[in-house]
């Protein structure tokens, strides 16, 4: 994948976490016209599974996430 669909994609996958973890996106969907009805299902996607994805996209971007350092407790 080029550098900008790099990105792109990248951006797509957070948004989608955003969506998701503030359930702004809805999973099903249904309308009645005239006598009939029709539902429509979205599956979501686990948020695990949407963290590897932006994870594995910042690596290929190069983009470093740093560990944090171990807590330390200064006594006087």
């Amino acid at each position: 994948m080029s550098q900008q669909a790099l990105q792109t994609a990248l951006a797509q996958a957070q948004q989608a976490y955003i969506d998701l973890s503030t359930g702004a996106k809805g999973e099903s969907y249904s309308y009645s016209q005239g006598e009939g009805s029709r539902a429509v299902t979205y599956t979501r996607a686990s948020l695990p599974q949407l963290t590897a994805l932006i994870q594995e996209l910042q690596a290929a971007l190069g983009m470093r996430r740093r560990a944090r350092r171990p807590i330390g407790f200064v006594y006087p």
